[in-house]
């Protein structure tokens, strides 16, 4: 018994030495501490934030979460609160608060238990800079010591603004304006009284406070600080009641950042890196993107709709591991954790092990700690993997480690990852600027960013381009093209391929302009053997394609190249504003804390005229067979669930459905999707662009042309109607040529 209270009776020994000290500290004491230049010249290390166009926290890199707030900004009442129950008499002492030393020391003498605390707020930046937390006598002086210096170095303000700015509250958060953010979601000054009695009860014990992980003890910490306010008249006894009746609603997502902008932040924190290396995470430097949050948000969400979408319609494929789980214990506990930290935490996929399974009703343990029973419609996924006949592989059993997703407001549902890639990207059509990017399914699963390094096969959506080069060497709307079977089985370079339509049907004489609104395959084909393959290739290289990577022969017609969605994005802007290339950028502004532009990528502006690189009548007449395609072809859909007649875009899905595209634009926004597997196989033999990438397009279309009024496009100088369509004026009074027929006259010209 006497050997277990030495610890105690040391931590008395110290906080009764601190008595022993005069009011003001001999010089050599003083001398021996260390340096303060920390505190009095004090620079937190603040992490690098990237931000949307409009404001909003995309992404925030560095090991700790940290502001800034001037003493000036700090609410009066935050920094009641926290002298209530930290220092009341901070503005009153000189560094130690010897009444509330003495009243400390005589309660832990009476009690003979566990020390209250006697630290004043210089002592506790004494201590969070320089000092550990032993309770040691030579500690505890050296920090009383560095008390009578800061004070000496510092005004109360200054010294209250270090610590209000430097103290750590949970959840890798340093200092009251970063805890505002994580706890609530809101910045310092929106807080109220309830929530900054919360934040101010944190710096005693954040581990045992912490409103995320102990809500109950965080709350009766929050009445304490409460009752002190109230006892010294910071807050009023109405102001106290409401504050005690307040629900708090405390995130769980730690307060980090929204908007589904991994891929953008990666970006942005590379481009931040390279320019200043490790200070990047320090110095508080922001980025500022050209992203929409809300286009944003749309994207990412449409993408894993329709990602998940697919997931569904392809069945359940069964755990992702299993363990052995012991009966009971401490011993399956720590089976069940373990096995769950070792699946990535992807948002909205719930990681959990099956404590019990039947056709009925799945018991699982998640990461959190918790139990959950699924039944119901919960089970309805999963149903064929908890039948007595499942396979072995699929079948549901305890140990299995699955994943859950909520199921409505308080239900849960087992769901799988899924294991299909995806990207997304937004232009702004005039200036080439990014206004929305998803990289991926999710950041945790697929680190590489489809948008800028997945190189894949365009399949049809290449042929507006095709049938643009076409144009160029006098082909129009109006052209007949046989829909007829090629035998190409006489020529070398195809003996062993000739092409095929999607429905392996032919239509006989169609025109151009069908051709591309119902994407038939040997049409095309017919008309880029009549433009020659070189010339296609070259003009590709127009758009921002790269010729290198499309083949010199006529399965070019049918998008067996390789492109990224970033650069069919950028070809696609060329359509959509009247024939000026333009570069698809990340818009991206760096400034320091202080607000001063260190880097700005160049701001955006309408193309200028040395930038055309297609005939606006060209880029017109394209534009219209690709409305055409929006309103009754291939992509009928966009334009009925929008209800607008001016999109325009095209389907691309590759032979055996390897890739699936859309490309397209409205207003002023072009966007292309595209969803296919890393380890490039079929997705099945009834996905299409229609099914997979087009649903993504609309969703996203939807709320950044919520607010865009239709556009139609006036026909520019030189095209007249003739037939029934579009026809440069210098051949208005020409019959359309037939390609067939025509080439070789067309080819002499």
């Amino acid at each position: 018994m006497f050997h277990a209270s030495l610890p105690r009776l040391a931590a008395r020994a110290t906080l009764l030495a601190t008595l022993l000290l005069p009011a003001a500290a001999p010089a050599g004491i003083l001398d021996e501490v260390p340096d303060i230049g920390a505190v009095t010249d004090y620079r937190p290390k603040i992490p690098l934030r990237v931000y949307s166009a409009d404001k909003v926290l995309i992404g925030e890199f560095g090991a700790e979460r940290r502001d800034f707030v001037p003493i000036a900004k700090i609410p009066p009442l935050m920094k009641a609160a926290v002298l209530s129950i930290e220092d009341a008499r901070f503005y009153e002492h000189g560094g130690i608060d010897w009444i509330r030393a003495l009243g400390a020391a005589k309660a832990n003498i009476a009690a003979m238990g566990h020390a209250q605390g006697g630290s004043t707020i210089t002592m506790q930046v004494a201590r969070n800079f320089f000092l550990s937390r032993d309770k040691t006598l030579p500690r505890k002086l050296t920090e009383v010591a560095l008390a009578y210096k800061i004070e000496q170095a510092l005004s109360k303000d200054q010294i209250l603004e270090v610590y209000m700015n430097q103290i750590y509250l949970g959840q890798r958060s340093y200092g009251f304006s970063s805890a505002a953010r994580t706890y609530f979601g809101k910045p310092l000054e929106s807080l109220s009284v309830a929530e900054m009695a919360m934040l101010a009860g944190l710096p005693q014990n954040p581990s045992r406070h912490n409103p995320v992980a102990n809500p109950e003890r965080a709350q009766q910490r929050q009445r304490a600080v409460l009752k002190r306010m109230f006892e010294l008249g910071k807050i009023s006894e109405p102001q106290y009641r409401k504050a005690l009746a307040e629900p708090l609603r405390v995130r769980r997502d730690g307060g980090g950042p929204g908007a589904g902008a991994e891929y953008v932040a990666e970006l942005a924190r590379q481009a931040a890196y390279a320019r200043f290396g490790q200070a990047a995470y320090e110095h508080g430097y922001t980025v500022t993107t050209s992203i929409h949050a809300a286009e944003q948000t749309a994207a990412y969400e449409a993408v894993r709709r329709s990602a998940i979408a697919y997931d569904r319609r392809n069945g359940y494929r069964g755990p992702e591991a299993r363990i052995a789980l012991p009966k009971a214990g401490e011993a399956r506990t720590e089976a069940i954790q373990e096995a769950l930290q070792k699946q990535p935490a992807v948002s909205g996929f719930a990681p959990a092990v099956v404590l019990s399974a039947s056709p009925k009703r799945v018991r699982v343990a998640t990461r959190d700690g918790d139990t959950v029973e699924i039944s119901g419609a919960g089970l309805a996924f999963a149903a064929p993997a908890l039948t007595p006949a499942a396979r072995a592989g699929v079948k549901l059993a305890p140990g299995a480690v699955i994943r859950i997703a909520r199921n409505g407001k308080d239900g849960w549902a087992i769901t799988q990852l899924p294991q299909v890639a995806a990207a997304f990207v937004a232009l702004d059509a005039q200036t080439g600027s990014v206004r929305a990017l998803v990289g991926g399914v999710d950041f945790q699963l697929q680190k590489l960013n489809h948008v800028t390094q997945a190189w894949r096969q365009p399949g049809s959506s290449i042929k507006p381009f095709v049938y643009s080069a076409a144009l160029e060497r006098g082909f129009f709307p109006g052209t007949t093209i046989l829909d007829e079977p090629l035998d190409l089985s006489g020529e070398k370079a195809y003996a062993n391929w000739s092409p095929r339509n999607d429905d392996n049907l032919f239509e006989g004489p169609v025109t151009m302009r069908h051709a591309l609104i119902h994407s038939r395959n040997v049409p095309t084909v017919r008309m880029l053997r009549a433009v020659e393959v070189e010339h296609a290739r070259e003009h590709l290289g127009r758009f921002g394609f790269d010729p290198a990577r499309h083949p010199s022969n006529l399965t070019l017609a049918l998008g067996t190249g390789a492109v990224t969605p970033l650069q069919m994005a950028g070809a696609y802007a060329v359509l959509a504003n009247g024939g000026y290339r333009v570069e698809p950028q990340l818009g991206m502004t760096i400034q320091d804390r202080d607000g001063k532009v260190l880097f700005e990528s160049g701001k955006p502006r309408a193309p200028q005229e040395n930038a055309r690189v297609l005939d606006a009548r060209n880029a017109f007449i394209v534009d219209s067979m690709l409305r055409d395609v929006a309103r009754a072809g291939t992509a009928a859909q966009a334009s009925r669930l929008l209800n607008r007649g001016d999109l325009a875009g095209k389907t691309g899905t590759t032979s055996n459905a390897i890739d699936a595209w859309f490309a397209g634009y409205g207003g002023n926004v072009v966007a292309v999707a595209w969803m296919g597997y890393d380890d490039p196989r079929s997705l099945g033999g009834r996905e299409y662009g229609s099914t997979m990438a087009l649903p993504v397009w609309v969703d996203y279309m939807r709320v950044a042309l919520a607010k865009t009024p239709q556009r139609e496009r006036p026909a520019p100088e030189g095209l007249v109607r003739s037939s029934g369509d579009w026809v440069y004026a210098e051949f208005a009074e020409q019959p359309p040529p037939s390609s067939e027929a025509a080439a070789a006259e067309i080819m002499a010209q």
